[in-house]
């Protein structure tokens, strides 16, 4: 079946008798039924094929017990590792578990004491800024620097980076690609890090999620500890196929760990605290990695289209200030200058006046802004983009 990434699909399904299907969505029901939701990192296409399939064929076995990581899965992460990011893993490296967010929480608890800090780079994909409170530690944040003139991208500021350590930082929460700028990092600001990261002796935790969606043809990841082997004892690597492969409620990720001191810190601490992975999220994501290259590569087509689009359209609201994403379907909205500039959310007064729903950038730690999903069909995306004109469009 060739992929289909223009139908809109109904994700609403609003409860009828007991025999009509009712699968509650994040996305869709947090809001009224007259809502278009741009929102939280969760895409509106079918899964690649060979995932439904091979979830089907696994349901019909119709037993869903304790299950173990099977070694193809392993393997085949272990291909996809080495074909697409020219790093070669190894099994034992690996750590799966349910979820990216449940990982960092996990690591916090494993690597630092109470007290300790847990530093991040802001604006940030919020449960990051909750890892520290939630854990005990303390939070430590460094600000991007922002775009210097229109179209520029959001970059790493070293100077702040380093200001926010102190003798009590521990761990460093890194994002890359990064969410919510869609920034792909670049060497330099990498060996900048990595100087860092080295002479303070932190911990990482390089949640690389939406490292498989670059957007600019010819782009190439290249995980943080593969980029600088000699700092590869000291990360952890997080991947998982929800973001690429739209897989996110089934709740399986990796961890990958080279250090044998570091991951066993990190599975004596997930003992007792957190469950085995999902058994359908493992059978998914072997599938995924295993069979859903071509379904990527249709994506990233469709997704560099919507770019573009967005590009075009937010060139006709005045004010409003846009890096293009060079990863992701995610883009990140400056409003403060905007018709919303006075706003104190910007993104609460588009949801009341567009019937959009973005995501606020005050939970990023960065208020005036806004993220919006790009992560849905044309139809959709046009309809919401002709409502936020109503709005945004002087």
């Amino acid at each position: 079946m060739k992929p289909d990434f223009a139908t809109p699909i109904d994700r609403r399904q609003p409860r009828g008798d007991d025999r009509s299907p009712h699968w509650p969505s994040q996305k869709w029901h947090r809001h009224g039924d007259d809502v278009l939701p741009l929102w939280v990192a969760d895409m509106d296409f079918r899964s690649p094929e060979a995932v439904v399939e091979a979830l089907s064929a696994r349901i019909d076995h119709g037993v869903f017990g304790y299950g173990l990581v099977a070694e193809s899965l392993e393997q085949t992460l272990i291909d996809w590792s080495a074909s697409h990011y020219g790093w070669d893993i190894e099994a034992r490296w690996q750590h799966w578990l349910p979820g990216v967010v449940p990982a960092l929480h996990l690591a916090s608890l494993a690597f630092t004491e109470p007290g300790d800090g847990v530093l991040t780079v802001t604006p940030i994909y919020p449960p990051f800024l909750q890892v520290a409170r939630r854990t005990g530690r303390l939070p430590q944040q460094a600000a991007m620097r922002p775009p210097q003139a229109p179209g520029e991208p959001w970059t790493l500021d070293l100077e702040a980076l380093e200001a926010a350590i102190t003798e009590r930082t521990r761990l460093l929460l890194w994002c890359q690609p990064h969410n919510p700028t869609g920034r792909a990092w670049r060497r330099e600001e990498l060996e900048g890090l990595a100087e860092l990261v080295e002479r303070h002796r932190l911990i990482v935790v390089s949640d690389e999620l939406h490292c498989d969606l670059l957007l600019d043809e010819g782009a190439r990841h290249q995980p943080l500890a593969a980029a600088f082997p000699a700092l590869a004892d000291r990360i952890i690597t997080l991947w998982a196929p929800s973001k690429t492969f739209n897989l996110a409620g089934l709740t399986a990720a990796c961890a990958i760990c080279p250090d044998a001191g570091l991951r066993k810190r990190f599975r004596d601490t997930a003992k007792g605290l957190m469950p085995d992975a999902n058994v359908l999220g493992l059978v998914a994501a072997e599938a995924a990695y295993r069979h859903g290259e071509p379904w990527r590569q249709e994506l990233l087509t469709v997704l560099r289209g919507h770019r573009q689009t967005l590009v075009e359209r937010v060139a006709g609201w005045p004010g409003v200030g846009f890096s293009a994403p060079e990863s992701t379907y995610l883009a990140w909205l400056d409003l403060r200058q905007s018709t919303l500039g006075a706003e104190k959310s910007p993104a609460s007064a588009l949801l009341e006046r567009a019937g959009v729903a973005l995501s606020d950038g005050a939970d990023f730690g960065w208020p005036g802004f806004a993220r919006l999903n790009f992560g849905t069909t044309a139809i959709q995306l046009d309809e919401a983009l002709a409502r936020l004109d109503q709005v945004l469009g002087g």
